[in-house]
């Protein structure tokens, strides 16, 4: 069980990994091991999140997410398969406890008094300014 916060775990079988090769610097080695990491994770199959928590994740998730409601998310910055393992999990879980958080409601405000007059001071000295450099007949 993989512990995202104190009210979600996610069991390690609803995770699929694929290992495929890796792109960038390694000479050699990045033609010869599959290091990097294809993590997938079914949102819409998974029992230990709500509906609230699955919808949340798709839209944080964005591209990530497949047709079929599948999560997946690519972790090649290591060069070994265990570290891109622990780097995709990692990641899922900021995902998923990103999701799980509720969004504060925002509370209108007004502004202040103080804030209105120095906001009208500032539209009248702009305008004297501009009144100042209209044409005149002093010529």
């Amino acid at each position: 069980m993989i512990r995202v916060n104190k009210n979600i775990e996610i069991s390690e079988s609803d995770l699929t990994y694929n290992f495929i090769r890796s792109s960038g610097p390694g000479g050699q080695n990045v033609n010869k091991v599959s290091t990097a990491v294809q993590l997938r994770f079914g949102i819409n199959s998974s029992a230990s999140l709500s509906e609230e928590i699955k919808s949340n994740l798709k839209s944080i998730a964005g591209r990530k997410v497949t047709k079929d409601g599948d999560l997946v998310i690519e972790a090649k910055r290591f060069r070994t398969q265990e570290k891109n393992r622990q780097d995709a999990i990692s990641r899922l879980i900021v995902l998923i406890d990103k999701a799980s958080r509720k969004k504060k409601k925002r509370i209108k405000t007004n502004p202040s008094t103080g804030s209105n007059l120095r906001r009208i001071e500032t539209k009248k000295k702009i305008g004297e300014k501009k009144k100042m450099r209209r044409y005149s007949d002093r010529w």
